[in-house]
């Protein structure tokens, strides 16, 4: 199976996610709810097919090395480790976000939120940022 489109779809599964997340904010301070609520449930599922696609890609080509060298080294190494760390936390937070939701603990679900949403728009931002870097940076 040929694979080299699986980086530029994970980007875009991460842009995509990126702008429901930050469009769901957008409509909760509108008090637009049930849009909000969509915009978030897409963003969930969205983020899952991106983890999805990204296990799977890299299950089978394995990590792809930056090739670059000089100051723009360790500004992405920064965004990376960054990104990374942050990447992990992003499941559990959302999940306790939406949960809460669905219970409809909105006190809960905005505290919460207040935490996921930042962290969830950086790590999709940051996820752009290294594809470009990676893939298409001269």
């Amino acid at each position: 199976m040929d694979l080299t489109f699986f980086p530029a779809l994970n980007a875009g599964l991460n842009a995509t996610s990126g702008f429901l997340i930050l469009l769901g904010y957008i409509l909760i301070k509108q008090r637009a709810w049930t849009a909000h609520a969509l915009c978030m449930i897409l963003a969930m599922v969205t983020s899952a097919l991106f983890f999805a696609s990204y296990i799977y890609y890299h299950l089978h080509h394995g990590s792809t090395h930056f090739p670059h060298h000089g100051w723009i080294r360790p500004v992405y190494f920064t965004i990376l480790i960054s990104h990374t760390m942050l990447a992990v936390t992003v499941p559990p937070l959302a999940i306790a976000t939406l949960y809460q939701a669905l219970k409809s603990r909105f006190d809960r679900h905005v505290r919460i939120a207040k935490i996921t949403f930042p962290i969830w728009l950086y790590v999709s931002i940051t996820g752009v940022i290294i594809y470009w870097m990676l893939y298409r940076m001269k």
